[in-house]
């Protein structure tokens, strides 16, 4: 399928497999001791009184509320709609989510029950988790669901060719589904737990934003080892130096095993301290996440009220 590459000032090394390959394959080795160190003392910074409040309201507005199972109903859509329009049902100040995350058969659902509330409706897609379709599977999946309204697609890369090296195919495929996806925003999923390796962590970045992704995502939360500080950190690096190359700026949405307040903030310590300011917002970052938000929810109501409500105290997903 002819596709149109995206422009940039690095648009002649997708020209041919070689000049990608050795555009990719010629970024810095990572540093895998100092990377990990440097992810685990931005994580000792400690959040207190107005900031904490400040870090909170900004994590829930930074929530991609997400499920994706098999079992998934539209009730349960509608309900996961309702909650991230009102996350906390208490306290009208509490901040809208910025996404609900669905499946494409559910997109519809999903559009209608968080209709004029300004937050999105994200779709996975390309055979999701996977990725193990034909690519005309893929981008039918992905017609299907900006069909139904989403307003953001999350595809996930053909990790079996990129750790074959065969970079080009996914290269292509990541322009195609963004043509297919229209005026929706493009997250591309890297499944950094199957990488092995920061290199190629670093490589994936790189190639999914050459490849005009809107977004770099860590994982689909549906494998043993997804987001972590340091993989973040490392995807962080990516964006701020592929904008100062290009002038063009990608988000990145860490998801999977991030389940508690204090996780959250150190991420956002993460985004503040490598890639800077112009990302502490939901259009350059997200958390993928179902069970952190209510954790949010009951940090926010102790220091609210001095209390700590308990898991009661917020709707069970």
């Amino acid at each position: 399928m002819p596709t149109t590459a995206p422009a940039h000032a690095l648009t002649d090394v997708t020209a041919s497999d070689s000049t990608l390959r050795r555009f990719l394959h010629g970024l810095p080795g990572v540093d895998a001791v100092g990377l990990e160190a440097r992810a685990a003392s931005l994580g000792t910074r400690s959040i207190k009184t107005t900031a904490k409040a400040y870090a909170i309201d900004l994590a829930i507005s930074m929530v991609d509320l997400t499920t994706l199972e098999g079992a998934d109903t539209p009730g349960k859509v509608r309900a996961l709609g309702a909650k991230a329009v009102h996350p906390d049902p208490t306290d009208r100040t509490t901040p809208t989510t910025a996404a609900v995350c669905v499946y494409p058969d559910m997109v519809a659902t999903a559009k209608a029950a968080v209709a004029g509330s300004g937050v999105k409706v994200a779709s996975v897609a390309t055979a999701f988790p996977a990725g193990r379709a034909a690519l005309d599977v893929k981008l039918a999946d992905v017609r299907d669901a900006v069909a139904a309204g989403a307003d953001e697609i999350d595809m996930v890369i053909d990790r079996g060719a990129f750790l074959a090296g065969n970079y080009m195919k996914v290269y292509d495929e990541i322009v195609a589904v963004k043509q297919a996806s229209g005026a929706a925003r493009l997250k591309v999923i890297f499944e950094t737990g199957e990488l092995s390796t920061y290199d190629n962590i670093r490589r994936a970045s790189w190639l999914g934003m050459l490849a005009g992704a809107d977004f770099i995502k860590t994982s689909t939360g549906k494998v043993a080892v997804n987001a972590t500080p340091s993989n973040t950190l490392l995807m962080l690096e990516a964006v701020r130096d592929f904008r100062a190359q290009t002038g063009i700026q990608v988000g990145v949405k860490p998801a999977g095993g991030i389940r508690t307040t204090k996780d959250a903030i150190k991420f956002l310590v993460v985004v503040n301290e490598t890639a800077g300011e112009d990302w502490l917002d939901n259009h350059w970052f997200r958390f993928g996440a179902s069970s952190l938000l209510n954790d949010l929810l009951m940090q926010r109501q102790k220091l609210a009220t001095g209390r700590y409500s308990g898991p009661d105290y917020v709707t069970v997903d």
